[in-house]
């Protein structure tokens, strides 16, 4: 009977994740909240969305227009939840990742997110230059988190996300690495020890803020890091797939623009509404 199992594993097709084909948009994950204002439509301004949300990464600036910080929000719905006109809304879109973190800040008018162009550094383009046929190593520091994003980094080298089979691997020291990825909001304590895993990689090299709190120190202050870092993941945490589109956007074999996709799929809702 174990052989005409392993026979039929054999036969199967492989349920890796096709990242070729990956949306930004998940149905079963909330996502990061959008506003839904038609042209004629406005908010309310009674500002309960603002008051609510725990890393204030909203802001109403007017009756047409609200301020959303991607790379602060923790995706927690509550300013969904709180707002009673129903204006704003969970998205399902997980994909908060970029190179540019002024692309993570979104001004929306009349429920229409301004355009952007996403600014890539030279540094980024000599890194990519460098992994886009190779792939990358990199070693990750846990930064005073709270080992959420550890467990979704873990989780994307399982036989679904396979992290591996992208090109991507996890390396002990930060000797062997192309790249430092980490977590949490940087407390005091941990200021010194990135600062010199960073020290020590050779070049070039990235810097790779993972979730949240790693981004913009989520409900605490952010602590000192060793540069501006090159790529930016949003989410607290950020999904094994949102991981490893992002590490292959980072690494050139993967296009993506945030603020691209964002447009494309807020001006769909209003088709669809």
């Amino acid at each position: 009977m174990k052989i005409i199992f392993e026979i039929l594993n054999i036969l199967r097709p492989a349920k890796t994740m096709n990242y070729k084909k990956v949306s930004p948009i998940n149905s079963n994950a909330r996502g990061i909240p959008v506003p839904v204002l038609g042209p004629s439509e406005s908010c309310l301004s009674c500002k309960s969305c603002e008051q609510v949300c725990p890393t204030h990464s909203l802001k109403v600036l007017s009756k047409d227009q609200i301020r959303f910080d991607y790379g602060a929000c923790l995706q927690c719905g509550r300013c969904s939840e709180v707002c009673s006109d129903g204006k704003i809304i969970d998205s399902g879109f997980v994909h908060v990742y970029s190179t540019d973190r002024e692309a993570l800040k979104v001004t929306y008018t009349n429920g229409l997110p301004e355009e952007r162009t996403e600014v890539i550094s030279e540094e980024v383009k000599r890194f990519r230059e460098v992994t886009k046929h190779t792939g990358f190593q990199f070693r990750e520091v846990a930064a005073s988190g709270n080992n959420t994003t550890e467990a979704e980094i873990n989780a994307s080298f399982n036989a679904l996300f396979d992290s591996e089979a992208s090109m991507v691997r996890v390396v002990a020291s930060p000797k062997h690495a192309d790249a430092l990825v980490y977590s949490g909001p940087v407390g005091p304590n941990m200021e010194g020890p990135l600062d010199t895993a960073w020290e020590t990689m050779p070049s070039p090299k990235a810097l790779v803020a993972c979730g949240s709190e790693a981004v913009s120190g989520g409900l605490f202050k952010l602590g000192k890091l060793p540069k501006e870092p090159d790529l930016f993941i949003g989410g607290d945490p950020p999904r094994p797939d949102v991981i490893v589109s992002a590490f292959r956007y980072l690494m050139g074999t993967r296009e993506f623009s945030f603020r691209a996709e964002l447009i494309k799929f807020v001006q769909g809702l209003r088709e669809n509404k």
